[in-house]
């Protein structure tokens, strides 16, 4: 699950910093944009850390809900901010899934070698 969402969260940085530049334009001060989209790209890069720790998933989608309602400042966010929460959204679920399987491989393996005799 790590590397999948891990991946999501550094595209999501990159679209946060390109946001910003678009958000620039408006009338909103630099100062503004770059904190609120600063603290969105460090915690984008922080969570990549700390995915296996509790509630980092749920951490994740506030980011996504954010990322979402970003879209009131540059339009076209709403699009990608829902389309990085279908992408959080499969990550989560597949690399759960994906997990899983590893871990059942894993003790297929440690079953067959035990089994064998030396």
């Amino acid at each position: 699950m790590r590397t999948l969402c891990a991946s999501t969260l550094i595209g999501e940085f990159f679209v946060i910093g390109f946001a910003g530049l678009v958000a620039m334009k408006g009338d909103i001060s630099g100062t503004v944009v770059w904190t609120v989209c600063g603290i969105a790209m460090l915690l984008s890069v922080l969570l990549c850390g700390m995915l296996s720790r509790p509630g980092a998933v749920q951490i994740g989608w506030a980011l996504q809900i954010a990322l979402v309602a970003s879209g009131f400042v540059v339009p076209m966010m709403f699009i990608l901010g829902v389309v990085f929460a279908a992408l959080w959204w499969a990550s989560v679920n597949y690399g759960r899934k994906i997990d899983e399987a590893k871990a059942r491989w894993a003790t297929q393996a440690e079953a067959q070698a035990e089994a064998q005799p030396q």
